[in-house]
């Protein structure tokens, strides 16, 4: 009925599904209970994918999965479905955008995908205003109306119900070996969902002749206001220009289908690491996706949240790491101090110090001359 995954626990249960949400309570009978020794007969789950993640799990409501030996016990129906349903978190890290969508919406599409619409969300850890900017995925996997659980008094009755979502091991990625979809789907589900009008990045060949002139591709610069922002965007606005780019300025805001529109009309996209670049499951095929690695390290992240699954969303992958003198740390701490001359020293002394000096402290003057050849290799990939 429940199965242990990598990053989340998942449990499925197909006959008589009763639910009451106020006290996080699932009730089940099945003709197999004999079979069922007295001492697993409850089950204990937190239906949000990054099991792994203490901090993740102590914002996240425990649910208790019960089978009474005696079915007589189970509590009486007072609101009967018709279909399946889902009942997953959003509670966790949910509200920041990288997590939405590594630790829900592809984990959901994973697991609701299936059900062509016919199944019943339940959402527990409420957040209204989270639904409201994902409404336009939420209502394209489910043709019902949600049902934020926690409240609920009633006795809801289903045939069958998951709780918790399947999810790859890895970030933003869909193994389609073990899934039945990948994420070229998943990202088809979202051309569709938003109506966007590019599934292919400009081709930038040119043509025989005379007549037919290259199109200009364009650039989207993803702007930071608060921590790893560019110091310096008209300057690189500029440059780009020069080489060729159209060129459009955007910070992400909770307007998910105007984002969504801005990153599909772009042909490259390039910004610092941070949750802002999630926004590449937007790009058309063969775009160039560029990312700025903060000075002082953040490979593996970098490479593990957005480089490498890049790759499977068929985006051409180009990845920019600063240099000293491109971070204005140079301003905040004497040249000699460990922070500028030895990074690994700070990352030994765990996440939480190595993020709050090179992630949260820093900006990015970004070298024009040093960042130039990046573009011109972008506009090279474009032309393959």
């Amino acid at each position: 009925m429940c199965s242990l995954m990598d990053r989340t626990d998942f449990c499925e249960i197909g006959v008589n599904v009763r639910i009451h949400g106020e006290s996080s309570s699932v009730f089940f009978a099945s003709t197999d209970m004999k079979d069922i020794s007295e001492d697993k007969t409850t089950w204990k789950i937190k239906p949000y994918a990054r099991k792994d993640d203490e901090i993740a799990m102590s914002n996240t409501r425990e649910w208790s999965i019960k089978a009474p030996k005696n079915p007589q016990k189970l509590p009486r129906c007072t609101k009967n479905h018709s279909v399946p349903a889902i009942l997953f978190s959003i509670g966790g890290y949910a509200g920041n955008h990288f997590h939405d969508f590594t630790d829900v919406i592809i984990p959901l599409f994973i697991t609701a995908r299936k059900f062509n619409g016919e199944v019943q969300f339940l959402i527990t850890d409420e957040a209204s205003w989270w639904v409201l900017k994902y409404q336009t995925i939420l209502s394209k996997l489910s043709n019902y109306e949600i049902i934020y659980i926690d409240r609920e008094t009633q006795i809801h009755c289903f045939p069958q119900a998951i709780f918790g979502l399947k999810r790859d091991p890895n970030e933003l990625r869909i193994n389609p070996k073990k899934h039945s979809y990948s994420m070229k789907d998943f990202k088809e589900f979202l051309r569709s969902s938003y109506s966007l009008k590019r599934a292919r990045a400009i081709e930038n060949k040119g043509g025989r002749g005379r007549k037919k002139k290259k199109q200009k591709p364009q650039l989207l610069i993803v702007k930071r206001s608060k921590t790893r922002s560019f110091t310096n965007i008209e300057e690189i606005r500029k440059m780009a220009k020069i080489l060729g780019f159209k060129v459009i300025v955007v910070e992400p805001d909770i307007n998910l289908k105007k984002v969504a529109e801005i990153v599909n009309s772009c042909d490259v996209m390039m910004g610092v690491h941070g949750a802002g670049l999630t926004n590449i499951v937007f790009l058309p095929e063969k775009a160039v996706f560029i990312q700025i690695v903060p000075f002082g390290g953040g490979d593996w992240v970098s490479s593990n949240f957005f480089g490498e699954p890049s790759k499977d969303m068929d985006l051409k992958y180009l990845e920019y790491k600063m240099s000293l003198e491109e971070s204005t740390l140079i301003q905040q701490y004497p040249k000699e101090d460990v922070v500028l001359r030895d990074p690994q020293i700070i990352e030994k002394q765990g996440w939480s110090t190595f993020k709050s000096i090179y992630f949260d402290k820093q900006n990015v003057n970004l070298d024009i001359n040093r960042f130039r050849p990046t573009l011109l290799k972008a506009l090279q990939l474009l032309q393959q």
